[in-house]
């Protein structure tokens, strides 16, 4: 927790203000680095509630390999339904309908998220994130059409050469990214 409060700290004192995509803004150090001993214990913020049911389901949905919100809305995990319930908006031409944040938007993505638990065919059509980190772990599409399966490459290397320096896996493909 130290760790965490001093980055904290480091930022306030040396960050730099940057504009972001959200008109928000940044306020950031570039290539702090922190470093964990697992054998003490997991890194888990303590100064505020965490969501810990949410953590662990988001986990198991990405190392299912799953790219569409309906395990995590059927597990009360709502982090990732803003996107593709504004894509349903937009390809059914409703966002003009429904301005983002506004009290009407919650109220259809209320009823968004009960078509997503109640309806498999809606919730396969609109439910999808596209390649999302759980994609990229467990079905990285090569350029010949294969996949790869990091988290697999990763168990096994681990099991058969476990002094590797190539166990690696990455959630970003770039490929994806757009600019």
């Amino acid at each position: 927790m130290k760790q965490y409060l001093d980055l904290l700290q480091h930022i306030v004192d040396n960050g730099v203000q940057k504009n972001d995509r959200t008109g928000v803004g940044t306020k950031s150090v570039f290539g702090y680095q922190m470093r964990f001993d697992l054998q003490k214990g997991f890194p888990l913020l303590t100064t505020k509630k965490v969501f810990l049911k949410g953590i662990i389901h988001e986990l198991i949905w990405f190392l299912k390999g799953e790219s569409n919100i309906k395990y995590l809305v059927d597990n009360d995990v709502h982090i990732w339904n803003d996107w593709p319930f504004q894509s349903y908006l937009e390809k059914n031409n409703l966002a003009e309908k429904f301005p983002k944040y506004s009290e009407e938007w919650k109220a259809e993505m209320k009823n968004y998220i009960e078509k997503i638990k109640a309806d498999d065919v809606f919730a396969k059509e609109w439910g999808e994130l596209g390649p999302v980190y759980g994609v990229q772990w467990r079905k990285w599409k090569t350029t010949d059409g294969k996949e790869i399966d990091q988290i697999q490459q990763v168990i096994d290397t681990i099991k058969n050469n476990p002094d590797s320096r190539r166990i690696i896996l990455s959630a970003w493909n770039v490929g994806d990214i757009s600019v």
